[in-house]
């Protein structure tokens, strides 16, 4: 019977209509608009994908078919995006992927998302920190400037590197801006964003009078997989309004502005991906891309060193807003796992005039400081790839049982083409998942397994859903 009861806890659903529960130390403030939304979002997708990741992908992966790769994740992406919009106008609160997880397929699968992406996010950050510090280590020694070897990288990175101090300053910078109050942090947001976008703009403008258009021959030179597997590359760079989605509670008019939002940074940071793909493998030879710096590089092989130079400059300010993202998100699932009951509630407490978690936020900020300066990027990097996709898979499955299960409720965005739409997302997120190496499985097994241990010793008696009636028999909506 106890077995029983149990299982029915697990399943335990938060009722939609559930208002938010707590004092006024427990709320956010609704400030965000349209716009900034948007630009949160375009800022957490639009980073190392362009920077970066083109590159990558072009030289050794699918040559100029690099565009239908990021084609191909832009389609995969687009199906979650839906799902996301449709949840984001019924529930404009904190938390995304584990508050739509919890309403819809019960507490242990909210646990599951929330726990995961606590673990994804902080590590985002802290990746996006150290490619960041390289960015930045280019530029001072193309100036001139030497700084002291033992805070150029982590353990192991190097000759003498002993702490990427540049990258762990940088997380404490983006923490340090969260707890300033949302407004104000989406205000230097907005204008960071707008700085990126005008950066990407002059690439794609300059560099589209110097295209060879022999250079896109042949088109597939890795063959038609090559830009599949390019695909399951980029897809990382591709995904942003996930975690800009976690903001809803802070937004004037979520119903409304959120799925706009959500649609808006998806469309406009695949139009400038495309367009920037096109122009860096028409300016030059796919075998001749640098694989981490293409654009700088490419720009180089025509003349145009200045620019290279601007293009760096660009690039660290493209990445430093995909931290800011990604920081916010971390801290919005945590203040609402821990609103709900499921982590301590001391951690839910808000500043008593910026209404910002706080406590959650510098709590990030050191951990990520400590990931980027103590870990080389690839092992830090690791830890970002599973939780999104499964987060995706989750968040598709549950917009489909959703509309089968409450087809009354009001939305004020809705997924089209149910209920294949979605299904693509989750086909596209397990398809991807099966790319990933098994020491990502591993490090992920390990993280659940430590998840599982904190929730049944403490958040499945303590979850705010335990203490009403009839929670455990069943859930109600």
């Amino acid at each position: 019977m106890a077995g029983l009861r149990a299982g029915q806890g697990v399943l335990r659903r938060k009722p939609i209509e559930q208002v938010e529960e707590g004092d006024t130390s427990e709320r956010l403030t609704r400030t965000l608009g349209l716009w900034q939304l948007t630009a949160i979002g375009v800022g957490g997708i639009i980073g190392a994908g362009i920077f970066t990741l083109a590159g990558t992908v072009a030289n050794g992966t699918a040559g100029p078919a690099v565009l239908i790769s990021f084609l191909i994740a832009g389609v995969a992406s687009a199906a979650a995006a839906f799902s996301y919009a449709e949840f984001a106008g019924m529930i404009p609160k904190a938390g995304s992927a584990y508050t739509y997880g919890y309403v819809v397929l019960g507490e242990l699968a909210g646990w599951f998302i929330g726990w995961d992406l606590l673990l994804e996010y902080t590590a985002i950050v802290a990746v996006v920190a150290i490619g960041i510090s390289g960015y930045f280590n280019f530029l001072l020694d193309d100036l001139g400037a030497e700084l002291p070897t033992w805070m150029l990288g982590a353990p192991g990175t190097g000759s003498g590197h002993r702490v990427d101090l540049i990258a762990a300053v940088l997380c404490l910078f983006i923490a340090y801006l969260l707890t300033l109050g949302i407004k104000s942090a989406a205000r230097f947001e907005t204008v960071v964003v707008v700085l990126k976008v005008l950066v990407v703009l002059v690439v794609i403008v300059v560099g589209f009078f110097h295209i060879s258009t022999s250079n896109y021959s042949p088109f597939f030179p890795f063959g038609v997989g090559g830009a599949f597997t390019g695909a399951a590359t980029v897809f990382f760079a591709v995904f942003g309004y996930d975690a800009m989605s976690t903001a809803a509670e802070e937004s004037k008019d979520a119903q409304r502005h959120m799925p706009k939002a959500i649609m808006y940074s998806l469309a406009i940071s695949m139009a400038l991906y495309v367009l920037a793909t096109l122009v860096l493998t028409g300016m030059q030879n796919y075998t001749e891309i640098d694989p981490e710096s293409g654009f700088s590089t490419a720009f180089q092989s025509v003349g145009l060193d200045a620019l290279a130079d601007v293009i760096a400059v660009g690039a660290i300010i493209g990445i430093l807003t995909v931290m800011f993202t990604f920081m916010l998100g971390v801290t919005r699932v945590w203040f609402s796992m821990s609103r709900d009951g499921l982590l301590p509630r001391w951690f839910a407490k808000t500043h008593p005039t910026r209404h910002v978690p706080v406590r959650v936020t510098w709590i990030v900020g050191v951990a990520s400081a400590l990931i980027a300066g103590f870990l080389p990027i690839g092992e830090a990097a690791e830890l970002t790839n599973i939780g999104i996709l499964l987060a995706f898979a989750v968040v598709c499955t549950a917009v489909i049982v959703l509309r089968y299960r409450r087809p009354e409720l009001p939305r004020s965005f809705r997924t089209p083409g149910m209920p294949l739409v979605p299904a693509i997302g989750v086909v596209s997120s397990i398809w991807l998942i099966t790319y990933l190496a098994w020491e990502t499985w591993f490090r992920f097994a390990v993280w659940f397994a430590l998840g599982l241990v904190i929730y049944f010793g403490y958040s499945y008696r303590k979850s705010a859903l335990a203490k009403q009636p009839g929670a455990d028999v069943g859930g109600k909506e």
